[in-house]
């Protein structure tokens, strides 16, 4: 099952989609349950696909909005795959890197990403990102999985110079709209291994970045176990996975993104999420 948060007017809603349709949940269902992150957290998913038997809109038509527009907390992993660690010099950590972006700082699917007026240096990653669907905390890797609602494709924009102010890579991972996440959630039992999972990024058609989730330092049951060591995980959290090698910084000259290009982030099975870019 695909589902995803999208809004039409002034009318902000979510619902299921539907071959090239979005399907809004139904008007009593909604009543309960006002947004995506509460279907999840009340367990009424196969409810919400009975209750969307509207006419829907045109995926081509809909304006996307963020995944999960109001998470509790969005939890992104950095350096986690082995090309990337070495292209950015660092060294392999001995713990996951978890450092934390505002939903603010996200836009939805075609939608614009935008390149902030204090940087020339506004760079991609892309990421496979998970929802947790059940609260978490002290759970074991064995366990982490059942925890997962879904996976999507995750754009984790980054204003490098802002990110290197510090060790602390905050304020270059929350200027607003840098970031983007969709365009919808496919559930985990049309994904029980995430593992089998190949990323790809794209700037104007050009591929700049090919991943294995196979490949990852720490995989996915065990940043489940991490992350919820420290902070439970609560229905509608996000984890970014983090991003394979190939990012702008990282090329000679770097590849920083302007306005007027386009980002895709494509992950077989998962979904195809776009954006342009456009100046603060």
């Amino acid at each position: 099952m695909r589902l995803a948060s999208f809004q039409t007017g002034d009318h902000c809603s979510y619902g299921v989609v539907d071959g090239t349709m979005l399907r809004e949940a139904g008007q009593a269902f909604r009543a309960k349950y006002p947004d995506l992150r509460a279907a999840i957290a009340a367990g009424r998913l196969a409810e919400l696909a009975a209750s969307a038997s509207g006419t829907g809109i045109a995926t081509d038509r809909a304006r996307f909005l963020p995944l999960i527009p109001n998470p509790d907390k969005v939890l992104c992993v950095g350096v986690n795959y082995r090309p990337h660690i070495e292209e950015m010099g660092r060294k392999l950590p001995d713990y996951p890197v978890v450092f934390v972006r505002f939903a603010g700082s996200q836009t939805g699917h075609g939608q614009s990403l935008i390149r902030p007026a204090l940087s020339e240096q506004f760079d991609y990653e892309g990421e496979l990102a998970l929802v947790i669907g059940t609260p978490a905390r002290h759970v074991s890797r064995a366990d982490a999985l059942q925890h997962v609602a879904g996976y999507c494709c995750f754009m984790d924009g980054s204003v490098r110079d802002w990110q290197n102010h510090t060790p602390q890579f905050t304020a270059g991972k929350n200027f607003a709209s840098s970031g983007s996440m969709g365009p919808w959630l496919v559930t985990s039992d049309e994904i029980p291994d995430p593992s089998v999972l190949t990323l790809t990024t794209r700037v104007n058609g050009e591929i700049m970045q090919v991943g294995r989730v196979a490949d990852l330092v720490f995989d996915i049951p065990r940043l489940i176990e991490y992350c919820a060591s420290f902070t439970e995980l609560l229905p509608g959290d996000v984890i970014a996975t983090g991003t394979p090698g190939g990012v702008g910084a990282a090329r000679t000259p770097p590849r920083w993104l302007r306005a007027g290009d386009r980002v895709e982030v494509d992950i077989p099975g998962v979904g195809l999420l776009v954006n342009p870019v456009a100046d603060e």
